[in-house]
C-alpha cells in the first residue's frame, strides 16, 4: 500500500478536479466526479498502473463525458439561461496564473458550454493542460489524426466566440469600486456610464429563485433592472463586495455572511459589456463556506 502522502491520487488532486471543472462548469459535479475516480482508483490493482498520473486524467476525463452526456439533456429544460457554477480562486492564483483564470473564466467556461463532449474534452487536455494528440487519443480511445482534427475543430469554435476583454486590473478594480458605489447608492446614471453600449446581462435563477429569464440588452435596461434587484424587499441588507472569482476581480452579494450572488463581467474599452449574474441559490452553496477551503486549480 501507498503512503497517504505519497498517493498520486492525493498529489494530483488539485489537477484532476481543474480537468473536471473545465469540463464540467460545476464544483459540485467535479467534487462528485473526483469521488468517483476516488473509488475507482483504490479498487485498481495500482502495483500494473505503469503512468498513475495519466491513468487518473484518463479516469477523470471519461468520467466527465459520461456526466456531460447526460447534462446536455437536462440543459435543454433549463428555466432561463445557464451560468456555470462560480469557484472562488485567490488573487494569486490569478496573478501567477494569468493564462489559467482566462481558461477558467466565466465567458470561457460559457463558451465551453457550445462544444459537443468530445470537443470539450479535446480542447481542455490540449489548451489548457498542454497534452499531446497522441496522449489525448490514449484517454479517449481515438486515433490520433481525429483527435488532431477535433481539436482543431473545437479550437476554431473557441476563438470565433470568445469574448475580447481589457486586461488591466488596476482599471478593472476601479470600475468594479464605481459599479458597487452606484448600486449601493442608487445612481442609474453613474450606472449607465459605466456600461457599453452593447452591455448584455445573463441571469442564472434556474427557476429556483426570481430572476431575468432572457437576456437584457442595453445599458438603461440593464442598469434599471439591477438597481430594481436592490430595492427588493428580498435584497434588504444586502452589500456588494469584491472576490476574484473565476480568476477574474468580480463581485458577492451577500445578506449577513450569506451569499445570495455572484457577478462576474468583461471590460471592453473602460466599460463592461456582459455580466453574468448567478443567484441560483444550488451553484451558490460552495460560496457559503470558508474561501480557503474552496478548491483551487492547478496546471501541472
Amino acid at each position: 500500500m501507498r503512503d497517504h502522502d505519497t498517493d498520486p491520487f492525493v498529489e494530483h488532486r488539485r489537477l484532476l478536479f481543474g480537468t473536471a471543472y473545465q469540463m464540467l462548469g460545476s464544483v459540485t459535479d467535479a467534487e462528485d466526479i473526483l469521488q468517483d475516480a476516488w473509488i475507482k482508483w483504490h479498487a485498481a490493482d495500482r502495483e500494473s498502473v505503469e503512468h498513475p498520473k495519466s491513468y487518473l486524467v484518463r479516469t477523470i476525463t471519461n468520467l466527465c463525458l459520461n456526466r456531460l452526456t447526460s447534462a446536455r439533456a437536462t440543459r435543454e429544460t433549463y428555466i432561463g439561461p445557464w451560468l456555470p457554477e462560480p469557484l472562488l480562486t485567490t488573487a494569486a492564483d490569478a496573478a501567477q496564473e494569468t493564462e489559467m483564470a482566462e481558461t477558467v473564466s466565466t465567458a470561457m467556461l460559457v463558451v465551453l458550454e457550445t462544444l459537443t463532449p468530445v470537443e470539450r474534452a479535446v480542447f481542455v487536455l490540449r489548451e489548457v493542460f498542454g497534452y499531446s494528440y497522441a496522449e489525448i487519443g490514449g484517454f479517449l480511445d481515438r486515433p490520433e489524426p481525429s483527435v488532431r482534427q477535433i481539436s482543431h475543430r473545437a479550437r476554431d469554435h473557441v476563438h470565433a466566440r470568445r469574448p475580447r476583454f481589457d486586461a488591466d486590473d488596476t482599471a478593472r478594480q476601479e470600475i468594479t469600486r464605481k459599479f458597487m458605489a452606484a448600486c449601493h447608492g442608487g445612481d442609474v446614471n453613474a450606472l449607465m456610464e459605466l456600461l457599453a453600449p452593447e452591455v448584455t446581462l445573463w441571469n442564472d435563477g434556474g427557476g429556483k429563485i426570481t430572476a431575468a429569464r432572457r437576456p437584457l440588452h442595453g445599458p438603461d435596461h440593464v442598469a434599471r433592472w439591477m438597481l430594481g434587484v436592490m430595492a427588493k424587499p428580498i435584497s434588504a441588507g444586502i452589500r456588494l463586495e469584491t472576490a476574484v472569482i473565476n480568476g477574474e476581480l468580480g463581485i458577492l452579494g451577500k445578506i449577513g455572511d450569506h451569499v445570495v450572488g455572484a457577478l462576474t463581467f468583461d471590460m471592453v474599452d473602460g466599460r463592461i459589456e456582459n455580466l453574468r449574474f448567478q443567484v441560483n441559490p444550488d451553484k451558490l452553496v460552495r460560496l457559503q463556506s470558508n474561501a480557503d477551503e474552496t478548491p483551487q486549480l492547478a496546471t501541472d
